[in-house]
């Protein structure tokens, strides 16, 4: 089974050395999570691991309550011990689907301090990750966004979330978890959420999906996925690029001017930065930034900063978001300010 495979290919790649380690899986009762439970509940033996699960329960809708029981019984009936129910506060305002994504991530990483697992598993497919190549091109969104969700990242230093069904080989999509909870004699709860319109991605699923295949053909799915892929060892190479680029410009010093303090840049840190593609650069100046100042800079800020450093004769200082910054004749220095930048004196721009 395609399923098992991908589970399988994701539990050797747990690194840790731990004896009998716990893996859970983040199971909402729906096709894909369950037949990733199923999966990992059939592979924990022959991988010497414990397998479990967490249920969170958003209250987002009536009987949300009897839902997570029922997903809850399904994971015990399968095998999985232990498994823990979880009822979470979705924040009001911004978007109701990264409030409740924020809450239930927030209930993983409580429970991976109480049980320490070393893995807690999900199951998007290649599909959720075409959905999300397209929603991110619509937001003119860089390389990294592009990249679509990753397959493994940390939840905390002992804990990763794994998404075993998002890599290419096997290629795991909505219609094999269907047809393997069928397979199983599994019934898979439908979220009446994912037929929602007023999703933005279930209208990328149900309508926009469908067009771009009856006009470009049934791949677009696995190649928007494949993307992904691409996008994601690029957007690594880069990143990897740019942290070396941080360590090797050489003269960064921090002073204590400014509200929270400074980062100094000298000439030859900036000769280095001038030099850099500017790819590379941007990545640099995001990442000074959020290290330094604890700021996540856009793509039009790290571009007003890098003005400073390939244009910058006769340009005045650059407000972005928690940062001042003045170029001199041999100098770029980033200011840390609270409230608003321009009350601060200017004079200090002039080369």
């Amino acid at each position: 089974m395609q399923v098992r495979r991908a589970v399988r290919h994701a539990i050797s790649a747990l690194h840790g050395g731990e004896i009998s380690p716990l893996v859970l899986v983040g199971l909402s009762g729906g096709a894909d999570s369950l037949a990733l439970a199923a999966g990992l509940a059939a592979e924990a033996s022959t991988a010497g691991i414990r397998a479990g699960a967490i249920v969170v329960d958003h209250g987002l809708q009536p009987g949300s309550s009897d839902i997570a029981a029922s997903a809850a019984d399904q994971a015990r009936t399968l095998g999985l011990d232990p498994v823990v129910v979880r009822r979470v506060a979705v924040r009001e305002g911004g978007g109701p689907e990264a409030a409740a994504r924020e809450a239930r991530y927030a209930a993983f990483a409580a429970v991976a301090m109480e049980l320490s697992p070393v893995a807690i598993m999900t199951a998007h497919t290649r599909d959720d990750q075409a959905e999300q190549v397209l929603l991110a091109l619509a937001r003119g969104s860089g390389t990294r966004s592009i990249a679509g969700i990753p397959p493994v990242r940390h939840l905390s230093e002992t804990c990763v979330l794994v998404r075993p069904f998002l890599g290419a080989d096997p290629a795991i999509v909505r219609a094999t978890t269907v047809a393997a909870c069928a397979e199983l004699g599994l019934a898979a709860w439908n979220d009446p959420h994912n037929a929602d319109p007023g999703y933005a991605r279930v209208r990328v699923r149900e309508r926009v999906l469908p067009v771009l295949t009856d006009e470009l053909g049934v791949g677009i799915r696995a190649g928007l996925a494949r993307s992904a892929d691409l996008a994601r060892e690029d957007a690594e190479a880069l990143d990897t690029w740019a942290a070396r680029a941080v360590r090797e410009l050489g003269e960064i010093t921090a002073d204590g001017a400014g509200t929270t303090g400074a980062i100094v840049i000298g000439s030859a840190g900036i000769a280095r930065l001038a030099e850099l593609p500017a790819a590379v650069r941007q990545r640099v100046l995001h990442r000074i930034a959020a290290e330094s100042f604890g700021v996540n800079l856009s793509r039009e800020h790290t571009l007003a900063l890098a003005l400073l450093v390939t244009d910058w004769r006769g340009r005045g200082p650059a407000f972005v978001p928690g940062i001042r910054a003045t170029r001199l004749r041999h100098e770029l220095r980033l200011v840390g300010q609270v409230g608003s930048p321009r009350g601060v004196d200017a004079a200090s721009s002039e080369s």
